[in-house]
């Protein structure tokens, strides 16, 4: 059943990373929340995390991918969402701003890939954030952070973040790699886009 956002308050669905629907992700789901939104959190490894991005990327490689998941976790939410993701979370959360009609706004963190990967572009309206470390051996090293920057020079509603260190997943604080200050930095200026997207 598709359900309405009350009033004032946006709908978001947060895709986690590869490493699962950690602590960190819910921690980040939760600051979300407490500012008022509501937000779904789909687990594609139903309940189960992995200590290593190499465990994680195996665990994706026997479910034989993600985008049916992604699809069937959205199939029964309003098309008007807000779509997050981290790492691996942000090529559904891309995908489905840029092919799913209605989108509020995109957050993407630690990744980003080319637009045209998805279509002929970002789509026309619809506000992005992209964050990630600037030696990140996959979002800067890996063509992600150029991505981004492009992107971010030709698009008005585009931003894009870089911060200081070469760690993956700096987001989720569950894991070694989290940066405290950084990721408060991150959800500052995230909740600061959704107050804008919530005012129009």
């Amino acid at each position: 059943m598709t359900t309405t956002p009350t009033a004032g308050r946006l709908e978001i669905v947060l895709f986690h990373h590869v490493q699962g629907l950690t602590p960190g992700v819910q921690a980040l789901a939760g600051t979300l929340r407490a500012a008022g939104h509501i937000v779904h959190t789909p687990d594609l490894f139903d309940g189960q995390t992995f200590a290593s991005i190499e465990d994680g990327f195996a665990a994706v490689q026997a479910k034989g991918g993600v985008e049916q998941w992604a699809d069937a976790a959205v199939a029964d939410l309003p098309n008007d969402i807000v779509y997050a993701g981290i790492s691996l979370g942000v090529m559904s959360a891309q995908r489905l701003a840029q092919t799913r009609p209605g989108a509020r706004a995109a957050v993407l963190l630690e990744a980003f890939v080319p637009p045209t990967e998805f279509g002929n572009g970002w789509p026309e309206g619809v506000p992005v954030q992209v964050h990630g470390t600037e030696h990140d051996p996959f979002f800067g090293e890996e063509g992600d952070i150029d991505a981004a920057r492009q992107v971010a020079d030709e698009v008005a509603v585009a931003e894009l973040f870089v911060y200081p260190g070469d760690v993956h997943l700096f987001t989720d604080a569950s894991l070694p790699s989290y940066d405290a200050a950084a990721t408060a930095l991150v959800m500052e200026r995230v909740l600061t886009l959704l107050d804008r997207v919530r005012a129009v």
